[in-house]
């Protein structure tokens, strides 16, 4: 008879989980025989943390629009490997959680050390995957197991598009499973079917109306975009019309952001020109964007004015249009969909040429694509030197994930992404650490690209041992660390009242010799550009050290000047 673990790999080849990133333990050791006996239809890929395992499989999911797996014990899956499973959650990247209850051989509820059943004396697994899934089950017998993973696929594919997770119950995972089945288990194909709703065409055409009138449209692009694979077709209508487009944290690079309607990253870590074209429009339309605080300055009434703009939101879930701001016009829709249908409708381009001008004035006057000059001390780099050099460094082959901190504020302020859908970030929560497995899963993916990681020496640290992972993968990563020897953007925000925000010195190099790769460090700009095109020339993991001038600030990537 088959075995409870046997029938859930099985589902999981079924559903179209082609990688599984896991730090196995307990229940998922017991797993580990029927992925080894399946290893022809599914890829495990192994890793130094659930941190890191659940990371990958977020980005994963994100790359390739279905879900990968992130596999742990129970204890330490809902809790370090909690960063995927929260930016899967924000960002609404298909994800498959299968996590177990530790109770060893039913003492769940003797408060046998690690146990997650949520008996007294234990921790609960539920309840601590509950509040950051779009979907959870709790499997107490293989049946539930198997249909638990159909479900969790299932949902974790559908708008909005997320993490889902089964948590079963470990005694299970090698218990035989008599046939028939009871309840009766059915094939998974039949469970992920699904149709998408399409858009309401009178409500489409109101949209290009409102486009073919207004002076100043906007777009704004958002995570929606990214999902829908559709930058592409927002690129050709905005061009068309003259329509600039600004975007979330989540949007940027969607479009080439070197397109004459390209206008930046709103917020206040975002672009001045971006901020500026939004307060300006007569005409903001909203596109899979959320409009969260974090990229409208923190609700800056002098940029989105409802009652004096008209405001249209097309959100592939109903529920997020008029969700942080009143909309005139809510269009509930795929935009993989839409723009089609707009484009087929077609929008006017009499106006394109005025409009353009415009951009074009905004974009000098705010200068756009101009980093301010900027000094560091001798034998030291600037944040802004390391944009400089990525600038002149990227190519369609590349692939940019960034990590957070003051590194990354330079680059959604002052990095021009060249190419549509080259740029990874943590949109959805920013947290520190996620840049490097991020990087080391897009090379999974994408082999045939070149996958650069920038993040700071505090995010490297956390998770630097995904160096490891790409030296068992044979995936040949550049990690670019902005090492100011510090939380440089905490550190300026103290002002004269530092504290607990410098780091010794580290020497990142030399930790990516002993795990395997190569390692080299640069202290000056004109070096950077060569260090990166001799690492992607190698064939095994770079970590290129930049020294960066501690007394580097952020501040002057930062949008806080009033709008108006």
């Amino acid at each position: 008879m088959p075995r409870t673990n046997e029938l859930v790999v099985d589902t999981m080849i079924a559903a179209g989980i082609e990688r599984a990133f896991t730090l196995p333990g307990l229940g998922v050791t017991w797993s580990l025989p029927a992925f080894y006996d399946r290893k022809d239809g599914i890829d495990v890929v192994l890793t130094r943390s659930e941190w890191i395992a659940s990371i990958m499989a977020q980005t994963t999911g994100r790359l390739t629009g279905k879900p990968a797996a992130a596999m742990g014990q129970g204890p330490w899956m809902t809790t370090v490997g909690a960063p995927g499973i929260l930016e899967a959650h924000f960002a609404g990247s298909p994800m498959l959680v299968l996590t177990e209850t530790s109770d060893y051989d039913g003492y769940g509820q003797m408060g046998v050390y690690q146990t997650m059943t949520g008996d007294y004396g234990g921790a609960d697994a539920m309840a601590s995957l509950k509040p950051i899934t779009k979907y959870a089950t709790y499997a107490t017998t293989p049946e539930e197991a198997v249909f638990g993973v159909q479900m969790a696929v299932k949902h974790a594919s559908l708008p909005r598009k997320g993490p889902a997770a089964v948590v079963m119950k470990t005694p299970i995972i090698r218990q035989e499973v008599a046939e028939p089945s009871k309840p009766r288990l059915y094939p998974t194909e039949g469970y992920l079917r699904s149709a998408r709703a399409k858009p309401d065409e009178a409500a489409v055409r109101q949209l290009a109306a409102l486009l073919d009138k207004a002076e100043r449209p906007v777009f704004i692009a958002g995570n929606g975009i990214g999902q829908a694979g559709a930058g592409g077709l927002l690129e050709s209508l905005a061009e068309g019309a003259g329509i600039a487009v600004a975007t979330s944290y989540n949007g940027k690079g969607c479009i080439s952001e070197l397109s004459p309607v390209s206008v930046g990253m709103l917020g206040t870590w975002g672009h001045p020109c971006a901020n500026r074209a939004v307060a300006n429009a007569d005409l903001v339309v909203m596109l899979g964007a959320s409009m969260g605080p974090d990229y409208t300055r923190f609700r800056d009434p002098d940029l989105i004015r409802p009652g004096e703009q008209t405001l249209v939101q097309v959100d592939v879930d109903a529920r997020n249009a008029g969700w942080v701001y009143p909309v005139d016009l809510a269009i509930a829709a795929d935009l993989a969909d839409l723009l089609p249908l707009l484009r087929e409708i077609g929008v006017s381009d009499a106006q394109r040429e005025g409009r353009l001008a415009a951009i074009a004035a905004l974009q000098q006057q705010t200068g756009y694509g101009t980093l301010p000059a900027t000094t560091a001390r001798q034998g030291y780099l600037h944040h802004a030197d390391i944009v400089r050099s990525m600038q002149r460094f990227l190519t369609p082959d590349d692939y940019l994930a960034l990590d957070a901190g003051a590194n990354r504020i330079w680059s959604t302020f002052g990095l021009r992404m060249p190419y549509r859908d080259r740029l990874l970030v943590a949109g959805g929560t920013g947290i520190m650490g996620w840049g490097p497995p991020a990087a080391a899963a897009a090379k999974l993916v994408h082999r045939n690209k070149r996958v650069t990681c920038l993040a700071g020496d505090g995010g490297f640290m956390m998770t630097m041992q995904v160096l490891s992972t790409c030296v068992q993968q044979n995936a040949p990563v550049v990690f670019v660390v902005d090492n100011n020897a510090g939380l440089g953007m905490v550190r300026d925000n103290l002002g004269d009242k530092r504290i607990a925000v410098d780091f010794a010195e580290v020497d990142f190099a030399a930790i990516a010799e002993g795990m395997g790769g190569h390692g080299m460090r640069v202290h000056h700009p004109d070096e950077l550009g060569d260090a990166l095109a001799e690492a992607h020339k190698m064939d095994r993991p770079v970590v290129i050290d930049a020294v960066v001038d501690p007394d580097a600030s952020h501040h002057e990537a930062v949008d806080n000047a009033p709008l108006r």
